[in-house]
């Protein structure tokens, strides 16, 4: 599956029915709490032919994906990057948090449909970045460009698993400030794996 296929997605028309079949994608699969609705269903509710969907998307796992990343990059990141601009690390975190609460229904039906993996990958390239950079502020500049680009990747893949399970197998309702405050106990640990990181010689190496 592929992200941005369509050639014709700069036109402001295409945007506008992208735009729209997706959101009605997002709306029917968390009010159904299943990734298998009818691609004939989504095109009704975004008043598009079938076609149209399919000339935009090619199926309805890949259209399950571009919904899931397009709205944690209209909702998800811009609340993140506001929270990051605040003195308390726990901003950014609650407000994760409280994305995937508020639309548990539909990451709960994606999370466990044929489209898991790639939407775990494409979430996961959405917040690599954010992590990336919180990584080279709390490590100071003691790890190489490698070593923040591998800790970061781990750090995500990690987190990705925890709030998978969170959102897939937790009681209703979920709880964004308990589990915020979980993931910062966890962040805590942290400075240390930085730092072991960072003074650890290579393997086959002496410091």
């Amino acid at each position: 599956m592929k992200l941005n296929q369509n050639p014709d997605a700069q036109d402001p028309r295409v945007r506008r029915s992208r735009t729209a079949v997706m959101q009605a994608a997002v709306a029917l699969v968390a009010e159904r709490g299943t990734a298998a609705v009818p691609l004939s269903d989504i095109a009704e509710a975004a008043d598009v032919s079938r076609p149209v969907v399919y000339q935009h998307f090619g199926d309805r796992d890949n259209l399950l994906l571009q919904s899931a990343v397009d709205l944690a990059t209209r909702e998800l990141l811009p609340r993140m990057a506001a929270a990051a601009n605040r003195a308390s690390g726990r901003d950014g975190t609650l407000a994760m948090a409280r994305h995937f609460a508020e639309h548990r229904s539909f990451y709960r039906a994606v999370l466990t449909s044929s489209c898991a993996f790639a939407l775990n990958k494409a979430l996961s390239g959405l917040i690599i970045p954010h992590n990336k950079q919180m990584v080279h502020e709390m490590s100071g500049g003691s790890l190489d460009t490698q070593g923040e680009e591998d800790l970061a990747t781990f750090l995500t893949g990690g987190g990705a698993a925890v709030v998978n399970t969170w959102v897939v197998e937790s009681a209703d309702p979920l709880d964004p400030e308990e589990f915020a405050d979980r993931l910062m106990r966890l962040a805590s640990a942290l400075p240390a794996i930085i730092d072991r990181t960072a003074t650890t010689p290579p393997k086959g190496r002496k410091s």
